[in-house]
């Protein structure tokens, strides 16, 4: 597995590209702006796209879904739990930029439940803290994480937005670092990679 990252938008989103290079196809997590710059480097990627995988609805994570979606017919994947964010501009907070963004995903995915993207099985595991929809994608082949807004390199998302909850996030962090191995490499919506192991030891919220 190569992932590639391109950080976009006001805030600093990760936009990751998980890529397959057996399969020659990768597939996107959180497009969540700049989609001319996503598009440029999706055009020097030898690999095809086959999906969209948004960790949450917040606008930063999701302003570039609709283009990249329409330009490569790419399905977009959710947690089930955040279909009403996801489709409300003002609880996503992508009223308040210069595009109101309302996302329909194609396929709702619920906790535990599985599923495959560029050949890579992927398990969704719902986070509530961030969002009442926050999740992650964990491969548990690739010991991989893209753990959204949930969990940081030595902290957790914020919980101070609309549906925002600390006792939530504590729960989903809690859960995290308890059933994934400590050596699987975690790659959040902002800032660094770290890993479970890390934060077991070095997370000031555990």
């Amino acid at each position: 597995m190569d992932i590639k990252c391109q950080v976009v938008g006001n805030v600093m989103t990760n936009c990751y590209f998980a890529v397959n290079k057996e399969a020659k196809e990768y597939f996107i997590v959180d497009p969540g702006g700049e989609k001319d710059r996503l598009i440029a480097q999706m055009e020097q990627l030898e690999e095809k796209p086959t999906a969209i995988l948004l960790t949450h609805g917040h606008f930063d994570h999701i302003l570039a879904v609709k283009p990249l979606a329409e330009r490569y017919q790419l399905p977009v994947y959710a947690c089930r739990a955040e279909e009403e964010l996801l489709g409300d501009a003002a609880w996503n907070m992508s009223s308040e930029e210069d595009i109101a963004c309302e996302i329909k995903a194609d396929r709702y995915l619920e906790d535990e439940e599985e599923f495959t993207a560029s050949h890579f099985v992927l398990r969704c595991l719902h986070t509530p803290g961030h969002t009442p929809g926050s999740c992650c994608f964990y491969l548990p082949q690739e010991k991989v994480l893209f753990s959204g807004d949930t969990l940081f390199c030595g902290s957790v998302g914020r919980t101070d937005f609309p549906g925002g909850s600390m006792r939530q996030m504590l729960s989903s962090l809690h859960r995290l670092l308890d059933i994934l191995p400590e050596d699987t490499a975690v790659y959040p919506g902002h800032d660094r990679p770290t890993t479970i192991g890390y934060e077991k030891r070095y997370n000031p919220f555990v």
